[in-house]
């Protein structure tokens, strides 16, 4: 990444350039003519020639700071952060808010909703464990990963370790959602994201007591060096307040849209960098955990690291334009927004897809006759053995692929052995399924046997 060029102070160019500034304030405003909420380093390429620059910057900031909130929460050098909300961030968190609606609607109308989609939870929340860990460095396919958790094979390695804990993190950030923000909750989400990684840097849950850590650039350059150790405990405090406390607007507090407030949690986290590995994943499971707390559940099933990964100098950068402009944080609100609303937008193509194969699954039951013997759930299975025969099921596959108990899983993988389309192997004291060769032979036997 190349270096980013950080602005002069506000102060030092009101005193350098005076009147000019408020002359060009007609011109230049917090937002450009594109929607583009600059840094710096962007905006010194674009003004045309004749344009003091740095007193066009400075016009800028004056109108930026003149709608802008201050938080609570401050650098280590004790400067607040503020945030700034354009109507790119209003109309990304409209389209959270209805994508929410959307599917809460289709969830509460319709009795056959959970058979439908509940099969892609975990497929979904496997996605975001594997984009997570390869964030991170995780060099596993994604082949190998997705069976790795969908048969609870034992990592391999350090990378396939990563993918599991990330997993079990998404699920925890679920299961904790009704609790509040504290350091304990956070250093058990740090616990998860690194256990039983056999790197000297990992140490599960405990926060770093030293100061020889931080994020590099390109070659040897320092772009960020997280405030002292000894410090850590009082600023996390800090930033658990500001997560528990309600930002609604009422008696004289600032209103942050929850969505918002769990994109500065992600930044806060990783600015702190309270741990010596594992900051990033930690840091991502507390956007998801505040999203899912908020009540937006879709973001159980949307993964941000999919497409963080696709970027990372872009991540990256936003956590420098903050750090670098007087601790700005709408930069980084602003390019996780452009993410969640990439993700949202994906998401939504892929669940009208899998609103469609519900519909075409259906009407493929109904023409065989099996809508009243078969679920949705059990129908979608069906179609899967009887496209690949010889390949072998187990209980705990099904449990992860339907979000289903081993018990009902093995009913269903009983159900389809009975209408021969399986065959039940006994392997030491459990039980293999594979499917037929002649399955689809078997099942139209049985279905003209009425």
């Amino acid at each position: 990444m190349a270096k980013i060029q950080k602005p002069v102070d506000f102060e030092v160019l009101l005193k350098r350039h005076g009147l000019e500034i408020f002359e060009l304030a007609r011109t230049f405003k917090a937002i450009d003519e594109k929607g583009r909420y600059l840094h710096w380093d962007e905006f010194r390429r674009y003004p045309a020639p004749g344009i003091n620059k740095e007193a066009a910057w400075a016009a800028i900031k004056m109108s930026r700071a003149c709608a802008s909130k201050t938080l609570e929460l401050r650098s280590e050098c004790d400067r607040p952060f503020f945030l700034y909300t354009t109507d790119f961030c209003d109309a990304v968190i409209h389209a959270v808010e209805s994508v929410t609606s959307r599917l809460g609607g289709a969830k509460a109308s319709s009795p056959q909703y959970r058979d439908n989609t509940q099969y892609l939870v975990d497929s979904l929340m496997m996605e975001e464990a594997i984009s997570s860990a390869q964030l991170e460095g995780a060099a596993t396919t994604r082949k190998i990963a997705k069976d790795m958790l969908a048969k609870e094979r034992t990592p391999q390695n350090d990378d396939e370790r990563m993918i599991l804990n990330n997993y079990h993190l998404m699920k925890q950030a679920k299961y904790s959602k009704d609790d509040n923000l504290s350091i304990a909750l956070i250093c058990e989400f740090h616990g998860i994201a690194t256990a039983g990684i056999e790197e000297d840097e990992a140490h599960p849950g405990q926060l770093r007591g030293t100061d020889d850590i931080f994020v590099g650039g390109a070659g040897d350059e320092v772009v960020h060096q997280p405030p002292q150790a000894t410090l850590l405990p009082a600023r996390l405090e800090a930033l658990c307040r500001f997560a528990n406390d309600r930002h609604d607007g009422q008696d004289g507090r600032h209103f942050i849209h929850p969505v918002v407030k769990a994109i500065i949690l992600h930044f806060m986290l990783g600015y702190e960098h309270p741990f010596r590995d594992g900051n990033g994943r930690t840091a991502r499971c507390l956007f998801y955990w505040f999203m899912l707390k908020s009540g937006y559940w879709p973001f159980e099933y949307i993964s941000i690291s999919t497409l963080l990964k696709e970027a990372p100098m872009q991540y990256g950068r936003s956590y420098i334009h903050t750090e670098t402009d007087a601790f700005d944080l709408t930069y980084f609100v602003i390019y996780q927004l452009r993410v969640i609303e990439r993700a949202i937008n994906e998401f939504m193509a892929y669940f009208e897809s899998k609103r469609k194969e519900a519909v075409e699954l259906m009407s493929w039951l109904n023409t065989l006759g099996l809508q009243d013997d078969l679920n949705n759930r059990q129908g979608h299975f069906l179609k899967k053995v009887l496209q690949h025969p010889g390949r072998i099921f187990m209980p705990k596959e099904l449990t992860h692929d339907y979000d289903i108990s081993e018990n009902t899983a093995r009913k269903d993988l009983e159900k389809l052995a009975a209408m021969k389309v399986l065959f039940k192997v006994q392997e030491g004291k459990s039980f293999l399924y594979v499917a037929r060769e002649d399955g689809q032979a078997n099942l139209k036997k049985l279905i003209s046997a009425g």
